[in-house]
């Protein structure tokens, strides 16, 4: 995370907010031989806990668990030139949006599979109304429960959350100004919106 603390004064509850409306991340665990990582969808349950799936194969689902773990949640980034800044002296640098959730990862018992998939697809379903949800009950008789059987759920209590919004909050209203045109001007409306906020 960015040491500066002009990026760190989002609270607990934004950063909590900003990783389940994402509700996608990097898991990153300690491996015998180093760190693994597996790039996942979630389901975050309350404040405190995230429910996610792997495939049985993943090095992650095979290691020692439970044992500490992160899931990084990356938002929107892009490079900011010196030069949209209108300021001399300015050197590049790149704004983003970064929540890391630290905790246990365990595995859980097979029956908590099904309702966990069912969370997270309905969830994301739900983003893309008008159009009516997809459930699993569309799928020919045995194809779901066969394919079940190649992943395995998890959870994760999160013991601590850190975030790092670094969106131009140490430049003038007037040089953010500029690189929020030069990234509008780039189609990147995700960062710019967000450079807006602050």
């Amino acid at each position: 995370m960015h040491p500066n603390p002009a990026f760190r004064k989002e609270t607990t509850a934004q950063n909590l907010e900003f990783a389940r409306a994402r509700g996608f991340g990097a898991l990153c665990v300690n491996g015998a031989e180093g760190p693994l990582l597996a790039h996942i969808p979630f389901e975050m349950v309350g404040d405190d806990t995230l429910r996610l799936h792997l495939a049985r194969s993943n090095a992650i689902a095979r290691a020692q668990l439970p044992c500490p773990a992160v899931m990084a949640v990356m938002g929107p980034d892009g490079y900011i030139s010196p030069d949209w800044y209108g300021a001399p002296d300015q050197v590049p640098t790149w704004n983003y949006i970064a929540v890391h959730l630290r905790g246990h990862i365990r595995p859980l018992p097979l029956d908590a599979l099904e309702p966990h998939v069912n969370a997270v697809s309905d969830a994301f379903e739900a983003r893309l109304a008008p159009k009516p949800i997809w459930r699993s009950s569309k799928m020919s008789g045995g194809v779901m429960e066969r394919m079940m059987r190649a992943i395995l759920p998890f959870e994760m209590q999160i013991t601590s959350v850190e975030g790092t919004w670094k969106l131009g909050q140490n430049k003038t209203p007037q040089a953010r100004a500029g690189a929020i045109a030069g990234l509008r001007a780039l189609g990147m409306d995700a960062l710019a919106s967000h450079m807006e906020k602050v």
